[in-house]
């Protein structure tokens, strides 16, 4: 047993023991707690969850796209990320769907039924990856994690005027001020909120130095506790392991502040069934040909034993 699927499954049984129910935007419903906790040290292993299979190349080719400044899902699906495919035809439909007439590069001619429909989503990812022209304006999911990160506005819009890199400022002041307590990173943009298809669930992070480590620590105010969590760990753990190449320091605890961690109450039965699992030792990993700022890095995953996948429907 390894103690970080323990900290995990002690947060699905307290959800599932003391949660309240309440509603969200997505119609689901869920069952939630308010104001937990997760702790990780780094020694113990990368923190890759074995209680069920985890998507790392999904995982890996998220974080790249933040780190990119990317906000088109293009890349994403060009790699076969499909994560955010949902929030993104959602906003396809809300747009196309204002149309007054027939617009036959959004719309597709269906003979069949003798009309011109909306794509499908299916369609809708195909015609993202096949048509440059159409993914820049309705694969663009607005000023989310990845302009925030690396292109901070103060004004709602403003685009290439002077935007705060705060990843690159955050590895400048680990190196020449590690005992700063201002190693912080925000996506939380106010301003930019209203232009966002999604405003972000884990808004910030903070990193903090001592002994030779590196620790960091994310905030979270919605966390889709059985698909959403996992990755979340494993990315930020990943996150900091790759500011730790670039500072020279070692990795120290990974934490993340939780607020509203809930279940959808789809995901209920899924949740039970991981809870009862043991667990295996953590696995390690090796990062190489590391360069950050440009969202680049190769990794090997090395002793990963896991559980078998447990699929649930992603609500968007």
């Amino acid at each position: 047993m390894n103690s970080l699927d323990l900290r995990y499954q002690a947060i699905l049984q307290d959800i599932l023991l003391e949660g309240s129910e309440k509603t969200d935007r997505t119609g689901t419903g869920t069952i939630s707690v308010f104001g937990r906790q997760i702790r990780h040290d780094m020694s113990e292993g990368f923190p890759l969850l074995t209680t069920k299979k985890m998507a790392i190349k999904t995982m890996m080719t998220e974080l790249k796209w933040f780190l990119k400044g990317d906000t088109n899902i293009k890349y994403l699906v060009d790699n076969g990320c499909n994560i955010w495919n949902g929030d993104a035809y959602k906003n396809y439909c809300k747009s196309a769907g204002g149309v007054k007439e027939p617009d036959y590069t959004i719309h597709i001619d269906d003979p069949n039924n003798n009309c011109t429909r909306l794509m499908t989503q299916k369609e809708f990812i195909q015609k993202i990856k096949s048509d440059w022209k159409f993914a820049r304006i309705y694969g663009e999911l607005g000023p989310i994690y990845g302009k925030q990160w690396r292109e901070w506005s103060p004004v709602a819009g403003e685009i290439n005027k002077g935007g705060k890199d705060q990843i690159k400022e955050l590895i400048k002041n680990i190196k020449e001020n590690p005992d700063s307590r201002r190693l912080m990173v925000s996506a939380w943009n106010v301003s930019e909120l209203p232009l966002v298809v999604l405003p972000p669930c884990h808004y910030g992070f903070q990193c903090y130095v001592n002994d030779g480590k590196l620790s960091l620590m994310w905030n979270q105010r919605s966390v889709d506790t059985f698909l959403g969590l996992p990755f979340n760990i494993a990315s930020y753990g990943t996150l900091l392991l790759l500011l730790c190449e670039e500072t020279n320091l070692k990795p120290g605890e990974l934490i993340g502040n939780l607020g509203d961690t809930h279940l959808y109450k789809n995901h209920i039965e899924h949740a039970e069934e991981q809870r009862l699992r043991s667990s295996f030792t953590l696995p390690t990993i090796k990062l190489s040909n590391v360069d950050i700022l440009s969202g680049e890095w190769d990794y090997e995953i090395e002793g990963y034993e896991y559980h078998p996948t447990i699929k649930a429907p992603l609500s968007n």
